[in-house]
C-alpha cells in the first residue's frame, strides 16, 4: 500500500481543517454517547446489575489497547481512512444496541464500535495538531469541543429517538453516521496527514522508552480524573432516574454536563497555550471536587449552574494533556497519543466497572463522593510534569526543552 505523503506543514493555524476534523470528532462521539442514557433501559430490558452494566463500558473502550500500534502505523502510513469511516462504523453499531437480544450481542456492538472509535482517536488528533501551527493547545480544544458536542447531543438524541420510534427503532440513527462519511471522504481528502520533510518517526521501543518520565506521573493525573468522568460521565442518569427523575430528564442532565464542557474544553485548551498546561490540569483537579460534591449535597435548581460550572471545570484540562503529550514527543507524535489514549481508555473503563461495583455494595451517591474525593489526590502529580511555559511565557514550548535536554544526555 503506498504511504500518503503529506504538503510542507506552515506555521499558521488552518482553522478549516481542524474544524473539519473536530466535525468528525462530534459526530462520531454523538453516538458513542448513547450508551449512558440507555443504560436503565437496557438495565431493565435485560435484567443486568449495576456491575454488568459497567462492563459494557469496558467492551466499547477494550480496543484502545490496539491504539499505540495504531498510532505508530499512522506515523508511517497516516491511515486517512480511519477517520472518514468511523462515523459510519460507530454509528451503525450503537444505533443496533436498542435491538440487541443478549449480553453478549450488547458486547459485541460494542466492541465494533470501541475499533472504530480507537482508530479515530489514534489518528485525527494527532492530524489536527500537525495543523495547529504554534497553536497546539487550541486545536487540541477544538478536538474536544467536537467530542464533549457529541457527548452532549448523544443523550438527548437518543432519548428523544426512543420517545419517538422505541427502543429498538434508534436503528434508524445510523442513516447519519453514513451520510456523516460520506462527507468526510469529500472534505479530508486534501487533509495532510504525515509530518513534512520526510523526517522518519522514531521505532517504538526507544520511542516508549523517552515517554515512560512523562507517562508514569501522567497515569496518577488519570486515574484521579477517570473516577469524576466514570460518576458524572457515565451513571448521572442511572443516578437521578434512581431518585425519581425520568429517562427523558437524566439524559438531559448528562446533556447539561456536556454542553458546558464544550466550553470549557474550548477555554482549557486556549488557556494553556497561554498560562501553562499544568497550571490549567492543577486548577481542573482542586476545583472539579468542590462543584461536583455541592451538586450531591443540593436539590432542586441550584444543581442546574452547579452542573454546569462542574462540566467546565472537568473538561477544561483534558485539552491541556493532549497538548502537553504531543509537544513532548514531538518525533512520534500519534505513537504517544497513541500509548495516551490508550492508558486512559483503560483507565476510565477500570474506574467505571469499580464505581458499578460500589454502587452495587452501598449505593450510587456513595460511590459519587468517593469519586469526586479521589480526584484530589492527582495534584501533586501535575507537578511532576514537563512544565510548559505558554505563550506569555515565549515562544519555547516545553517539548522544545524536553527534547534539547534529550539530546543533551545523549551526547
Amino acid at each position: 500500500m503506498a504511504t500518503e505523503v503529506e504538503r510542507p506543514e506552515g506555521e499558521r493555524f488552518r482553522t478549516g481543517p481542524v474544524v473539519t476534523i473536530g466535525a468528525a470528532h462530534a459526530v462520531h462521539d454523538t453516538f458513542t454517547a448513547f450508551l449512558p442514557p440507555l443504560l436503565p433501559a437496557l438495565i431493565e430490558k435485560l435484567l443486568l446489575s449495576k456491575t454488568e452494566a459497567g462492563l459494557l463500558t469496558v467492551f466499547l473502550q477494550a480496543p484502545s489497547l490496539a491504539q499505540p500500534v495504531i498510532g505508530h502505523i499512522a506515523d508511517r502510513r497516516g491511515l486517512r481512512m480511519a477517520v472518514v469511516l468511523a462515523p459510519a462504523v460507530s454509528g451503525a453499531a450503537m444505533s443496533l444496541l436498542g435491538m440487541a437480544p443478549g449480553y453478549w450481542a450488547l458486547g459485541l456492538l460494542l466492541a465494533v464500535a470501541g475499533v472504530s472509535s480507537a482508530c479515530l482517536h489514534s489518528v485525527a488528533p494527532v492530524v489536527a495538531g500537525r495543523l495547529a501551527g504554534p497553536s497546539l493547545g487550541r486545536a487540541m480544544g477544538l478536538w474536544m469541543v467536537g467530542g464533549e458536542t457529541g457527548r452532549a447531543l448523544g443523550p438527548i438524541v437518543v432519548v428523544t429517538a426512543v420517545a419517538a420510534f422505541t427502543l429498538e427503532g434508534t436503528a434508524v440513527l445510523m442513516l447519519v453516521g453514513f451520510a456523516a462519511s460520506a462527507v468526510l471522504f469529500v472534505r479530508l481528502r486534501d487533509v495532510p496527514v504525515l509530518p513534512s520533510g520526510g523526517t522518519p518517526a522514531m521505532e517504538w521501543r526507544p520511542a516508549l522508552r523517552r515517554m515512560r518520565p512523562v507517562l508514569m506521573p501522567l497515569v496518577a493525573v488519570l486515574v484521579a480524573r477517570a473516577f469524576p468522568v466514570a460518576t458524572f460521565g457515565i451513571f448521572l442518569p442511572t443516578l437521578l432516574t434512581e431518585e425519581g427523575s425520568s429517562l427523558w430528564f437524566a439524559g438531559a442532565s448528562l446533556s447539561v454536563l456536556e454542553i458546558a464542557g464544550v466550553v470549557g474544553a474550548l477555554a482549557g485548551g486556549w488557556l494553556s497555550d497561554r498560562l501553562g498546561r499544568r497550571a490549567v490540569m492543577a486548577a481542573g483537579l482542586l476545583l472539579t471536587p468542590v462543584f461536583g460534591l455541592a451538586f450531591l449535597a443540593f436539590d432542586g435548581w441550584v444543581r442546574y449552574p452547579l452542573l454546569l460550572g462542574l462540566g467546565f471545570i472537568l473538561f477544561s484540562f483534558g485539552p491541556a494533556i493532549m497538548a502537553l503529550v504531543q509537544e513532548s514527543f514531538p518525533e512520534s507524535r500519534a505513537l504517544a497519543n497513541g500509548v495516551y489514549m490508550s492508558i486512559s481508555f483503560m483507565i476510565r473503563s477500570a474506574a467505571v466497572v469499580a464505581v458499578g461495583a460500589i454502587g452495587d455494595l452501598v449505593g450510587l451517591r456513595p460511590a459519587f463522593i468517593v469519586g469526586a474525593a479521589i480526584m484530589l489526590l492527582g495534584v501533586p502529580f501535575v507537578f511532576a510534569l514537563p512544565k510548559s511555559r505558554g505563550r506569555r511565557g515565549g515562544s519555547v514550548t516545553a517539548a522544545n526543552d524536553v527534547l534539547c535536554d534529550r539530546r543533551k544526555t545523549n551526547g
